[in-house]
């Protein structure tokens, strides 16, 4: 894929960029390892500083920036600017709790036989960054937000198709005030990641994507016994049974789509509906889709933009045409719109069965697939019949039946009677083929720390006593 921006909502290619050359990638690492050394040696009030600056930068040119993700990758202004304002968000929250995330732990000492005994959080070192195109502000900075502040650096491989973005962000950071090193964006293809993966100055991944780029990552950074975090594909379940709020289901159930054009890993995209209800929910589900106005993503009226490519474009129209070929019902959409632009028209299609691409694929577009169920065991069993496991919600009102799916959602992620999302406060990752390891919240601050015992005696001491053996 060429390193270029290219205006979905018109297919114009609007400015190109040649990938950096080896010795420039030699640099760049060089620079994000001598910076790590250096970061390690500053205090973390001093790194909240600069974080506290990155996010006053980004609130002062907000709508600049917003303007120019939009362009890239096609989302609407709005929810461009939304994202802006959600990254603000995360800086802020780290520079207030990093201080208790990163605080020394302390153990029982005379369990141990120690004067002291704590658990102490430190760097790991340069983490190598593999970003997606769908929330290209976002995505970077819950990577890169906790673990600057807890004295990591970042090298950022961002996708191939927001290469402005992914320069603004390294500006921004040294704008802030960290060191020359500590954020890096490497303008480079997909086939440089191996080699930048296994310099032994690299010391950690993070990967947001698609399930083939998680598993060629995962496997370089196993043979070079590397830490990684993954955050992959999703094909999340939304289960509306009897006793739901269907007027309210069927708002969320259309945003949670909808939401970026339905490029999300989180957008539900299998709505498992009790027969009770089936036609009830899916009555108002259809007609909230329909009513979404698509069009130019600038436009302040604008319900949905385009898609990010015409090949994403292309095998959405694909996995939905296989769909009606083997007798799925379209209830709305469906259909490509003639004239310029990567749009596709919100859809929701029913009678889905297991021979169709749709029933275990991810749909990465505003297209819906309504599954009916007759019982709860039921619905959890299409629910979990996927090889995903990122994000699931459950409608209903009964408090005995939201605490079983609690309990039986196979996902990282449950939320019950709301939009699945993600918040710094909480962790978010996900099971199976979804990923491993989390982001956000302390345990996202922590995945790349070393989490250090010590043990420390007191006068006469020799060492700890342990009937347990090694």
């Amino acid at each position: 894929m060429p390193i270029a921006t290219i205006n979905p909502a018109t297919g114009e290619t609007l400015r190109t960029f040649a990938p950096i050359a080896s010795e420039q990638v030699e640099a760049a690492i060089s620079r994000s390892y001598l910076a790590s050394r250096q970061l390690r040696d500053t205090t973390v009030e001093e790194r909240g500083d600069w974080l506290d600056r990155v996010a006053a930068l980004l609130e002062a040119e907000r709508d600049d920036v917003a303007r120019l993700v939009t362009t890239e990758m096609g989302k609407t202004y709005a929810a461009a600017r939304a994202e802006v304002a959600t990254c603000v968000s995360a800086c802020r929250f780290y520079v207030t709790k990093a201080p208790a995330f990163l605080a020394d732990e302390p153990a029982e000492a005379a369990s141990v036989g120690a004067a002291r005994a704590f658990v102490r959080y430190q760097p790991l070192g340069p983490v190598l960054a593999v970003m997606p195109w769908n929330f290209p502000l976002w995505q970077v900075l819950r990577f890169a937000a906790p673990a600057l502040m807890a004295g990591n650096t970042g090298l950022l491989k961002h996708a191939s198709n927001v290469p402005q973005t992914a320069l603004y962000l390294a500006d921004l950071f040294r704008r802030a005030g960290f060191p020359q090193g500590a954020f890096s964006t490497l303008l480079v293809g997909s086939d440089a990641v191996e080699a930048i993966l296994r310099d032994p100055r690299v010391r950690a991944a993070t990967v947001t994507g698609s399930e083939r780029t998680g598993r060629a990552v995962a496997q370089i950074a196993g043979r070079e016994l590397k830490k990684t975090v993954l955050e992959l594909g999703g094909s999340d379940p939304f289960v509306v049974m009897p006793s739901a709020d269907l007027d309210r289901a069927a708002e969320v159930a259309t945003a949670a789509r909808c939401r970026n054009n339905g490029q999300s890993c989180i957008a539900a995209k299998r709505f498992i509906v009790h027969t009770d209800v089936f036609e009830a929910f899916a009555e108002r589900f259809a007609a909230r889709m329909s009513a979404l106005r698509v069009g130019d993503p600038m436009a302040q009226a604008t319900d949905v933009g385009p898609l990010v490519s015409e090949g994403s474009r292309a095998e959405i129209a694909s996995q939905v045409r296989d769909a009606v070929d083997q007798g799925a019902t379209l209830r709305c959409g469906g259909e490509l719109p003639a004239g310029e632009g990567w749009y596709y028209p919100p859809t929701v299609i029913a009678d889905l069965t297991p021979r169709m691409r749709m029933w275990a694929e991810e749909v990465f577009g505003p297209v819906a697939g309504l599954y009916r169920v007759s019982s709860y065991g039921e619905a959890i069993e299409v629910a979990n019949g996927t090889a995903f496991g990122l994000g699931a919600n459950a409608w209903t009102r009964d408090p005995a039946e939201q605490e079983r799916f609690v309990i039986d959602l196979e996902a990282g992620n449950v939320f019950v009677n709301g939009m699945t999302t993600s918040f710094p406060e909480l962790p978010f990752g996900g099971v199976k083929n979804s990923g491993y390891g989390r982001e956000l919240a302390a345990v996202g601050m922590r995945e790349f720390c070393n989490t250090k015992t010590v043990w420390v005696g007191g006068d006469g001491t020799t060492g700890p006593v342990s009937a347990h053996a090694e």
